[in-house]
């Protein structure tokens, strides 16, 4: 089973290297984005990732995505923008309240209070 694992990360390190060949005008930055668990990773990735054009690699323990772009075809602001819409806050973009309770149970991280959210307890 470790064996198993370890040919999975090379596998997986071996992918991410030739997708971010393939990304021309290349250019990466780490942000910090809400999450909890591989599910929530998948689904960051997925709602980051444009073929040729981003990648976007989240780690579950330190919640710091790597995004690496073609900064002629995207900018950082749209692939978060595109995550937040996925349910998952950033320093730049938060989701909706409607977005983030889309999320399965599990993968509901501990949010900043967000003006929707503060707007709401003023009126009780």
């Amino acid at each position: 089973m470790k064996s198993f694992k370890k040919i999975m990360m090379a596998a997986v390190v071996l992918l991410s290297i030739s997708v971010n060949a393939q990304i021309k005008n290349k250019k990466t930055e780490t942000v910090k984005i809400s999450g909890n668990c591989e599910m929530c990773k998948k689904k960051i990735e997925t709602a980051g990732n444009l073929k040729k054009v981003a990648v976007v690699e989240w780690d579950v323990n330190s919640k710091m995505a790597k995004l690496t772009y073609d900064s002629t075809k995207t900018s950082s602001d749209e692939i978060l923008s595109r995550i937040a819409k996925a349910g998952y806050d950033s320093d730049k973009f938060s989701a909706t309240d409607e977005q983030y309770n889309k999320l399965h149970t599990c993968c509901q991280y501990d949010r900043k209070t967000t003006e929707t959210t503060k707007k709401e307890e003023h009126k009780h």
